[in-house]
């Protein structure tokens, strides 16, 4: 099942939004904690460009996307803010990360997250670029190792 999943989302590129349409942060008051107990200010995201995943362990969708997610954060994670969101327990999510051989930087929220980016379905992904508009917002499993998301992140981190 989980091959085909892999498979189904493997053709998916999420959509650009048009600058026209782009919802801006209104607010970088938003607090986490990693998933050693190490607090993060959303603040510190400033001005950088920013990749916020909402998922869960329990998620089909979410663990279906995630390879790709950790492909980008391999190539990208030095350049890119990259903020991994869930509300699954350290204990059941430092074992699923070992397990699938996962990097990515895992966070609780300590605050309420900016409203727009706040989604009632997982996995919500949010590609933000350094002035805080939201150049991506997609809900539902994506492929994000794709072309298009690469060459939207490097236009980008450009500016």
């Amino acid at each position: 099942m989980m091959v085909y999943a892999n498979k189904l989302i493997g053709s998916f590129s999420p959509s650009v939004n048009n600058e026209e349409d782009r919802a801006r942060i209104d607010s970088y008051q938003w607090r986490l904690v990693d998933i050693e107990g190490i607090p993060f200010d959303f603040e510190k995201a400033k001005g950088k460009v920013v990749l916020v995943n909402f998922w869960a362990t329990w998620c089909p969708p979410c663990v279906a996307e995630m390879p790709s997610l950790q492909e980008l954060y391999d190539d990208y994670g030095d350049k890119v803010a990259f903020l991994f969101v869930t509300n699954d327990a350290k204990e059941k999510v430092a074992p699923f990360m070992e397990e699938k051989g996962y990097t990515l930087p895992i966070f609780h929220e300590t605050s309420k997250a900016p409203d727009q980016l706040v989604s009632r379905s997982i996995p919500a992904t949010y590609l933000i670029d350094k002035e805080g508009n939201i150049v991506i917002d997609k809900v539902g499993a994506a492929n994000w190792n794709s072309d298009k998301v690469r060459s939207t992140i490097d236009a980008l981190l450009q500016k």
